[in-house]
């Protein structure tokens, strides 16, 4: 495989960009990708590995500059564990649900992940909590 060259961002949308990254790197059949690092990207990263739809993550420091290096998950035959990604809130267009309206993805095969008061979390999580809060993106 292929090792993924490192673009510092330029879209003011830093979730849109490490779903854009990640869809990319698995398109392309990357071991990794890698993105500069924020808490937002890094607790979004925590919440693919716990849910099983990415390898690891880890935070390296490179020349000063603190990088997230994500690995890709692929099942036996070499086809992407994600097949899709969804950003649902943007910066024009931010979206809030509460708690009992948050969607399930697919009927329950994807996941959502929704940014709420105690940090961000699936959107199952959300609802057992009996937390609303803004859906971030939807992964399946």
């Amino acid at each position: 495989m292929v090792k993924a060259r490192k673009v510092s961002t330029t879209t003011g949308d830093p979730i849109s960009d490490l779903l854009n990254r990640l869809r990319n790197g698995m398109t392309a059949g990357h071991e990794r990708v890698e993105m500069p690092a924020s808490r937002l990207r890094e607790n979004l990263l925590r919440v693919l590995a716990e849910e099983g739809y990415i390898a690891s993550y880890r935070r390296v420091d490179e020349k000063g500059r603190p990088w997230l290096r994500v690995g890709l998950k692929y099942d036996p035959e070499g086809e992407p564990i994600v097949t899709g990604l969804e950003r649902v809130s943007r910066p024009g267009r931010r979206v809030y649900s509460a708690a009992k309206e948050i969607p399930e993805v697919l009927g329950g095969l994807g996941i959502s992940i929704v940014s709420t008061s105690k940090g961000i979390v699936t959107g199952k999580a959300a609802r057992e909590s009996r937390l609303g809060g803004e859906i971030l993106c939807n992964i399946w």
